[in-house]
């Protein structure tokens, strides 16, 4: 293998993999100049999550940068002039078995650009996959996307092989994606993610009967959604996926503020940076779907279609709707426990198991780990008969909650700063004295 050509691949496909938000790049560059053992490369190495809670680290890729399609907001469209490149199905598998052996990785996370066709894209990634399984006995981690348009019997075969399969929406409604990428269409990316769902159903009741039977992604299917690119309000991007997690099963959908890399297409908005907070914001209220049993229309509403910047969602809700607070934590259900700002899945179950032997109270809660300083206006114990100030118009109570956490922000600066002015002598001392 000519290593030079290998690197030049890998620094263009790495690059171009980075805006798929699925993984997060490590950002590691700390070469190996002595005698050392191991060494880490910025390019392509990214960190993911299990579903048990375990970091690993994934060798992230593309297999190709060409593309046949021309999506106004992808930086690889086929209209841009940048450098390409294409891995053989060889090189990646060698790749990512070299990175293994040096434990570098423990997972291959492979994209692509659709090159000739959706089927023949697929079938060369599928290649990989079964290459590194079969041939090289590789039983890492492997999440490969799903190229829209490629056959259901090609979308089987990848799910035989990978542990995680993600069909991308990118735009959440088909207008704007028409206008944004009118080579692309709902049905193409819904069917397989359809057919993804339906077969680890399948799969499920089969293993149930023949043990023997082979695995079908059993780390489930992903997509992403693009914030920011067309003008859909939030509500409208949680009302999709909210459908997606109840009616396609899906683990996760990822979030991603729109980068502009193509500004010069004048079908794009004119953002001088990512809408980071709005997708924080939206991954906030995503949890809360997910974990805090809240429904997508709790969050946002149709005369309230966007989250508000400068409190998280739960907060929002809890503000918006103040008629249903104080909570008495002594007697409430968990879903309405969880509805307090201030506490968390883990605070909720302590509060339902706590309570079986004592009343609580503000102390108790302390202890438990309820961030009192948010929860004390929303909550009713017995030295808080009535709740602290929920008669009060939620702008204000707002103003008054932004307040303290400034004032928080402000506190831990300065300690910090005076922490820092401590030092200064010692470190001049020590300085003088070589």
């Amino acid at each position: 293998m000519n290593n030079e050509k290998i690197q030049k691949k890998l620094v263009v496909l790495a690059d171009a993999a980075k805006y798929d938000v699925s993984c997060a790049s490590s950002g590691s560059n700390r070469r190996n100049e002595s005698n050392g053992i191991g060494s880490g490369v910025s390019c392509g190495v990214c960190h993911s999550f299990t579903d048990d809670g375990r970091c690993i680290s994934l060798f992230k890729i593309l297999m190709t940068n060409h593309c046949i399609y021309d999506c106004a907001y992808c930086i690889n469209r086929r209209s841009n002039d940048r450098p390409r490149a294409t891995f053989t199905v060889e090189e990646i598998v060698e790749l990512t078995v070299g990175f293994y052996r040096r434990n570098y990785i423990e997972g291959l996370f492979l994209s692509s650009g659709v090159i000739k066709s959706p089927d023949y894209t697929m079938e060369r990634m599928i290649q990989v996959a079964r290459k590194l399984r079969k041939e090289e006995h590789f039983y890492g981690y492997i999440h490969m996307k799903t190229i829209p348009g490629a056959s259901d019997e090609l979308v089987r075969q990848a799910g035989l092989v990978s542990d995680r399969l993600s069909v991308n929406i990118e735009i959440p409604t088909e207008p704007n994606l028409k206008k944004l990428a009118p080579e692309k269409n709902f049905t193409g990316i819904m069917a397989p993610m359809k057919q993804i769902s339906n077969e680890i159903r399948a799969n499920k009741e089969e293993r149930k009967k023949f043990r023997k039977t082979p695995l079908f992604v059993p780390a489930g299917q992903s997509t992403q959604l693009i914030v920011g690119a067309t003008p859909e309000t939030d509500r409208q991007i949680i009302l999709l996926s909210s459908g997606l997690y109840q009616n396609q099963n899906l683990k996760r959908v990822y979030y991603s503020g729109y980068i502009p890399v193509n500004a010069y297409d004048q079908r794009l908005p004119a953002l001088n940076k990512p809408p980071l907070v709005r997708e924080n914001r939206l991954y906030q209220s995503d949890w809360l779907m997910r974990f805090y049993k809240f429904n997508a229309e709790e969050i946002l509403t149709e005369e309230q279609p966007f989250l508000d910047l400068d409190v998280d969602p739960k907060l929002g809700y809890a503000l918006r709707n103040l008629h249903l607070f104080p909570i008495d934590v002594n007697t409430a259900d968990y879903e309405m426990i969880l509805r307090i700002p201030g506490v968390g899945v883990q605070s909720a179950q302590r509060i339902i198991q706590a309570r079986r032997f004592r009343r609580l109270t503000f102390y108790h809660l302390q202890k438990i780990g309820i961030v009192m300083k948010r929860a004390k206006y929303f909550i009713k114990t017995n030295e808080l008969p009535a709740g602290i100030k929920t008669d009060l118009p939620p702008e204000n109570l707002k103003r008054m909650l932004l307040s303290d956490s400034a004032a928080r922000r402000k506190k831990a600066m300065d300690t910090q700063l005076r922490l820092f002015e401590n030092f200064q002598p010692a470190l001049q001392g020590i300085q003088e004295r070589h």
